[in-house]
């Protein structure tokens, strides 16, 4: 995988192509050239480029909302053991239901993002993250509902 460079330059037009890609991942270089009123083999030759340099590392689905809201979605506030926290992420990608994970400031040391088709899914996941070695304790506040999100 290409590093990043940290701090990278990026021109305006390339912050536009991004956006559209935000907005539709499948839009095809032709679309966003008409869009953005460039060729389509510059528009090509910017993804081509940012996805060298790994700005981008991929592209992805955008689930509906009305799919989304059958689930039930909690972040799980998580204390762990000094040293523990590489076999602590291991642990968790194996983990179904596990959306995402982030280091965090504050009196907790990570935030699990996770999400489930029932309460009772949702509560076995979290049990499971609470029996994970090093995992000292965990604090859940379930999402009762989005009032944005980008």
């Amino acid at each position: 995988m290409p590093m990043i460079r940290l701090a990278m330059e990026i021109s305006e037009k390339d912050q536009d192509v991004l956006n559209l890609l935000r907005e539709n991942a499948r839009a095809t270089t032709t679309e966003m050239a008409k869009t953005l009123g460039l060729s389509r083999s510059t528009v090509q030759k910017r993804l081509e480029r940012m996805e060298d340099i790994g700005m981008i590392e991929g592209y992805t689905v955008r689930l509906s909302s009305q799919w989304l809201d059958q689930e039930v979605k909690a972040h799980v506030s998580i204390t762990i053991m000094p040293k523990m926290l590489g076999e602590i992420i291991e642990a968790m990608k194996d983990l179904p239901g596990v959306r995402g994970i982030y280091s965090v400031s504050g009196p907790f040391d990570m935030i699990a993002e996770i999400a489930a088709m029932s309460v009772r899914e949702l509560d076995g996941v979290i049990d499971r993250i609470i029996e994970i070695k090093g995992v000292e304790r965990t604090v859940s506040s379930v999402i009762l509902s989005t009032r944005l999100k980008r």
